[in-house]
């Protein structure tokens, strides 16, 4: 304002302007939109005011901005939203729109998959195509909805949909199909069938390592032992990661790495301010992640080229909105600030000079705080006496004014002058001096046992005029007298006295206790340490000196005594297969004195990996256990344990099958674990020995041509490792296996029932060891016999159904007979023709008109079948209630049917044209049935697109026509 050649700058604060630069209250979103959605929209929420001129398809409506019937060659894509007033402009965050699918799984039929059992199993989602990628996925068994529990042998990939089973075993056989849900468009798809069959066998656990460093602390096993887990995973655990599986064979390792990413965040952000004119200013903006996020800079929503936000001498066009933004292809984020520069003459209207205190032969500054810019120059003065620095006195360079020991003689008036190019002020303030606080009763040393209660003494003198508060450290650490109630608590014993009763001590109470005395002015401090005596602290170094096959000399270094002497020590132990279970070992000598720093721990197993770990006593408790020590294994020894269980029989002809229960592994006693096996016949007199190698096998099969069916032998079993040989088994009695049947079914006959289904039989074996039958078939010429179906049927039936054919082809037929010994010969090839396939379209309903309150005649077009399918031989029809999955069927040669309804509610039809070959496709509509009002007359033209209704009211025996143009 020019006013008589002079010029009058005003200086308003933050808090004085009567507006700010704009600031979204709510951002855009990425939106997904179903491109099965009925609703013909999308909205996206920006806070807007309403604006013109918008393209066809876009409108504000309510802030938001609202696409009509998107068009996804047109409206994909990302959008942005801009804020403007005086103050400056800035953009919000950018928000995709993208339309999101969710085909179905491949018709394709899903390949057998067999494992063994023991083994790891993983069964493929292959999901179908779709967007966005994220997908949820949950596996079925047999049917829905038996979903599959995740447990600790169970997994499912939320990346893949790949379903993990760790040590099949025969519980997990069965049809298995994948699940996968899009949360985005809320619709799930089913796979095909996935059959899983388990295989006998035994494989050995699994071991996990990180091959550059430990193992992360925030991990655990699962699937047992198959999936290593990670949670709440940090940068420290990236790093290359091996599973190990070892038995007597030898070891197998696979190594997979993990690298862990991050999105940005803001480690130092921006925020509104106000600068002085020509002042050098940097304006911080400082993310993190992985990998390194990208800064870019807005100003005014235009973006801008420089790296970084400094100025070296700020000017009135630096005023503005600043966006830092910081993008990763994990995701972007957003920080804003406004920056106004200012300048005014010094000021003392919201912040002047005030009346403060101070303590004798204490310190105190006064400060001198004026609105100002550029920085003023600063002078005081006491009274009417100017002041300078000297050895008590200083004034600083922010202005404010420090005086060191002060005295009765520096109370009174003291005023602060700033000045700069815009002009000067001053204003005046006051010192007033109070008296010291001093300690009248220091805290004293004191030495307690754990559990045990103790007081620490506090005592001050302060000036009348001030209240004081007392506050209590612990080696420098606060007390929160609040938080910490159940073991501090100050005891009320007048206001100069700040006692302070320690509860039930612990070992961490221990150290310096220091009580300050404070008073608005000063404050005052004492200290005084405080010793706990209780049970003593954790042994170290715990190592293994030498051992032996069931023995371990163990050596460690004694741990804090906590002020009162070691009595014992106790030594445990634990091995891989007791997991987290630490159990007390057997020791020489049995009781290990507190001065002992070694000892020798007897009855261990041979062969097994053991850690130690040593525990503390004396007259106060029992002390926390040392860290474990290094893994270590005992010596080899000869087995002493047997197989049990030892048995067997049946198997393929010629053969002897000879079974046990293996010996658990922590009696191998040693390396290369195996098994002899002894056999001989009942009534013979040399024994054949042989050799399994494999520690987990289960049974030995002797194949020889010369065993004669169905007789008697003896057999026994023994363990063996490299140190040698254990002690046989009991003898038990087993039978040699039966021959396979020798003759072949005879009279086979069947034939079609549909165009995929047939029926065959025969007439069956009058041998006594059939089991059952198996049935082979495969079409001709296109197929051959390697790729036949096959039933099979038990030994009590002749006749099975043959299903999964193709229609309108020729296959061949054979049966044969089995048991445990093996097939027999297949019977004579017998030929079946299946039939034509059903209709391939389904019925086109064309009216459905209530006859009656409880009747509904339903109508539909004829279905002619084409060349290749089976003639019309009539019509089905399903009805039931909508969400039921019961109904009732009906069968008819027309072309139209009264179907009567008994209840309110909605229903679903169903029509289909059935033949020779089966039922053809369906047409389904819904009717819903309410009380006073029923559909007369429906009749959709599709030609044009228009419905007609009647509605009929019985009451009033009225009726309503409406015709509605359909969009």
């Amino acid at each position: 304002i020019l006013l008589f050649n002079r010029v009058s700058f005003v200086c308003l604060s933050a808090e004085e302007a009567t507006g700010y630069g704009p600031v979204f209250e709510e951002q855009p979103v990425d939106t997904i939109y179903p491109e099965e959605s009925p609703e013909a929209k999308i909205t996206m929420s920006f806070s807007l005011l309403p604006a013109v001129g918008l393209p066809s398809h876009y409108s504000l409506v309510g802030g938001n901005l609202v696409i009509s019937n998107p068009i996804k060659t047109k409206h994909v894509g990302q959008y942005f939203c801009f804020a403007t007033n005086i103050y400056g402009t800035v953009i919000s965050r950018e928000a995709s729109v993208q339309f999101g699918y969710l085909d179905l799984f491949s018709s394709e039929e899903r390949e057998s998959v067999y494992v063994k059992e023991g083994q790891g199993a993983v069964l493929l989602c292959a999901p179908p195509p779709h967007h966005p990628d994220e997908l949820s996925f949950r596996w079925i068994l047999n049917e829905f909805p038996t979903f599959i529990p995740l447990d600790k042998r169970r997994f499912v990939s939320q990346i893949t949909g790949n379903l993990y089973i760790s040590k099949v075993d025969s519980s997990d056989s069965g049809n298995y199909s994948c699940i996968a849900s899009s949360p985005s468009i809320s619709k799930s798809v089913f796979s095909n069938y996935i059959p899983l069959v388990p295989l006998l066998f035994l494989v050995s656990p699994i071991r996990w390592k990180k091959l550059d460093g430990q193992l992360p602390p925030n991990h655990e096993l699962r699937m047992s032992g198959a999936h290593l887990h990670l949670y709440n995973v940090q940068f420290e655990d990236a790093g290359s990661f091996q599973c190990e599986a070892v038995n007597s064979r030898g070891k197998d390792y696979h190594a997979a790495r993990v690298s862990v990413e991050a999105f940005p965040e803001w480690v130092e952000q921006m925020s509104s301010t106000e600068q002085d004119l020509s002042r050098d200013y940097t304006m911080p903006c400082v993310a993190s992640g992985k990998p390194e996020p990208r800064i870019r800079w807005l100003k005014n929503g235009q973006l801008s080229h420089r790296k970084e936000m400094r100025f070296s001498s700020l000017t009135f066009d630096d005023s503005g909105m600043y966006q830092c933004i910081a993008e990763n292809h994990h995701g972007v984020i957003y920080a804003t600030a406004e920056l106004r520069v200012y300048a005014c003459a010094p000021t003392f209207e919201h912040n002047p000079v005030k009346r403060v205190m101070a303590a004798k032969n204490g310190r105190v500054v006064i400060e001198c705080r004026p609105k100002a810019a550029p920085k003023p120059s600063f002078s005081w003065s006491k009274d009417t006496e100017l002041l300078h620095n000297h050895t008590r006195v200083f004034i600083w360079e922010d202005g404010s004014l420090e005086i060191r020991n002060v005295t009765r003689a520096d109370e009174g008036r003291y005023t602060c002058f700033a000045e700069n190019d815009r002009g000067k002020a001053n204003s005046t303030g006051s010192l007033l001096v109070t008296e010291s606080t001093k300690i009248t009763l220091a805290p004293s040393n004191a030495d307690v046992k754990v559990g045990e209660n103790t007081r620490m003494q506090c005592a001050a003198s302060h000036d009348a005029s001030l209240d004081i508060t007392f506050v209590w450290s612990l080696d420098g650490r606060v007390i929160d007298l609040h938080k910490e109630s159940h073991h501090y608590e100050r005891t009320l014993n007048g206001s100069s006295n700040g006692e302070l009763l320690i509860k039930n001590l612990q070992l961490k109470h221990a150290g310096r206790y220091t009580c300050t005395a404070q008073t608005p002015i000063d404050n005052v401090t004492a200290a005084a340490h405080l010793v706990v005596r209780g049970p003593p602290g954790a042994p170290g170094g715990v190592r293994v000196l030498n051992k032996t096959d069931k023995s371990v000399t163990l050596q460690w270094s004694r741990g804090a005594d906590n002020h009162n002497p070691i009595s014992k020590y106790t030594i445990q132990y634990r091995d891989s297969f007791s997991e987290d279970v630490w159990k007390n070992a057997t020791t020489s000598p049995a009781d290990v004195e507190g001065n002992a720093e070694m000892a020798t721990v007897v009855d261990l197993f041979p062969w097994i990996e053991y850690e130690f770990r040593v525990i503390a006593t004396s007259t106060l408790g029992k002390g926390e256990p040392s860290s474990p020590s290094p893994k270590d294994k005992t010596l080899e020894a000869f087995p002493v344990v047997a197989p049990s269980d030892v048995g067997g029989g049946g198997g393929t002809s010629r053969e002897l099958t000879i079974t046990w229960t293996p010996v658990q592994p922590q009696y191998y006693y040693g390396p290369d674990f195996g098994y002899i096996v002894a056999f001989k016949p009942q009534d013979g007199a040399q024994w054949m020995r042989v050799t399994v190698a494999d520690p987990q096998a289960k049974h030995y099969i002797h194949r020889d041509p010369s065993i004669p069916p169905m007789t008697e032998y003896q057999v026994k079993v023994k363990a063996f490792n490299g140190k040698g040989e254990g002690p046989f088994s009991l003898t038990a009695a087993i039978y040699s296996a039966q021959d396979a049947p020798s003759e072949a079914p005879g009279r086979v006959d069947g034939k079609a029932l549909s165009a995929t289904d047939a029926i065959v039989w025969w007439l069956p074996l009058s041998q006594g060891n059939v089991d059952g039958y198996q049935v082979k078939y495969w079409r001709i010429p296109d197929d051959s016999e390697g790729g036949a179906e096959t039933v099979v049927v038990p030994g009590s039936e002749n006749h099975t159904r043959l299903e999964s054919m193709k229609p309108d082809s020729h296959y061949l037929v054979e049966v044969r007979g089995y048991n445990s010994a093996g097939y027999g010969p297949a019977s004579e090839h017998h030929q079946i023709h299946t039939k034509k396939p059903p209709p391939s379209r389904a019925p086109k309903i064309i009216g459905q008109k209530l006859k009656s309150h409880s009747v509904v005649n339903i109508a539909w077009e004829h279905v002619k079948p084409l060349a290749n399918e089976a003639a019309i031989e009539g019509y089905k029809v399903l009805y039931r209630q909508k969400g039921h999955s019961t109904g009732t069927l009906y069968t008819t040669s027309k072309q139209y049917i009264d179907l009567p309804f008994h209840a309110d509610g909605n229903y679903v039809v169903e029509v289909r044209a059935h033949s020779e070959g089966g039922d053809g496709a369906v047409a389904q509509i819904n009717i819903n049935i309410t009380g006073n009002t029923r559909i007369h007359h429906l009749l959709i033209n599709s030609d044009h697109w228009t419905i007609k209704i009647l509605f009929f009211f019985p009451q009033s025996n009225s009726k309503v026509y409406l015709r509605e143009k359909l969009t």
